[in-house]
């Protein structure tokens, strides 16, 4: 599965500021890890979003937001935010911040 390149590259531009974030392909799109955690990616037109399980349950709550099931199964800590959710650059960095603050909490990777 393609994902949308120009979404990506709005992705980078916010976590420009954090030199430790590293890129990798999964779940058929890109990830993105901050301090070895994956935070955020793109899958298809979509922002994916690492939330924990509490604030994904309240993220469902808002609009444009869908749970993340790319199994089929969804996995309870994550989110899919659609393009209509992230069409200002304020909204993509608002959920990207969110994630950012979760992994932030997670044990270092060592």
């Amino acid at each position: 599965m393609a994902y949308d390149e120009r979404l990506a590259a709005r992705v980078r531009v916010v976590l420009a500021d954090d030199p430790g974030v590293t890129e990798r392909k999964m779940f058929g799109g890109i990830a993105f890890l901050c301090g070895g955690h994956m935070a955020c990616g793109v899958v298809g037109e979509a922002l994916m979003l690492r939330l924990g399980p509490e604030a994904s349950d309240a993220a469902l709550e808002e609009p444009h937001t869908r749970p993340m099931d790319f199994t089929g199964r969804p996995i309870r800590s994550m989110v899919y935010v659609d393009p209509a959710g992230i069409a200002t650059d304020d909204a993509l960095l608002a959920w990207v911040a969110r994630a950012r603050e979760f992994v932030s909490t997670l044990p270092p990777k060592h």
